[in-house]
Formats: C-alpha cells, structure tokens, sequence
C-alpha cells in the first residue's frame, strides 16, 4: 500500500536534491508556494497535469512531517 509520502523522491540527479514528486521536476517547495498564493489543488492540477491530487496531499504531509520536531535549540555563536 502507498503512503502519501512515499510520493516524494530525492534523487541528487534531479532538481539538484530537492524533494520533488515521483521523480519529476516538480518541487514539494513550488506547490507549497502555490498553495500559499491561494492556489487550490484544482487550479495547480489544471496548470501541471501531470500532477495528481493524491501529490499536492503528499507535499503537505511531507512539509507537516517535517515540522513535527520534538524541540528546537538555539546554536550560539
């Protein structure tokens, strides 16, 4: 069975690294800013139609795993 995340690849071969969906040139940080300029997921789809609404929810799943950490320290200088 596939999760959401398992939608987004990292491969040093395309977009220098970045987490990109199933290996297209399509960035989780480009449909996370499409998403915060208003964008919904109908109007990215009608703009990408390569892209499935099941990879928008994976950005977001992949951008909230991220931002489940535990604590954060400070590093001083």
């Amino acid at each position: 069975m596939e999760t959401p995340i398992s939608r987004i690849t990292i491969n040093p071969e395309i977009c220098h690294g970045k987490p990109t969906i199933r290996n297209m040139r399509y960035t989780v940080e480009l449909i996370l800013d499409l998403l915060s300029s208003g964008m919904t997921i109908s109007e990215i789809i009608e703009d990408y139609p390569a892209l499935e609404e099941d990879d928008i929810k994976a950005c977001l799943a992949f951008a909230s795993r991220l931002t489940s950490v535990k604590s954060i320290h400070k590093i001083g200088a």
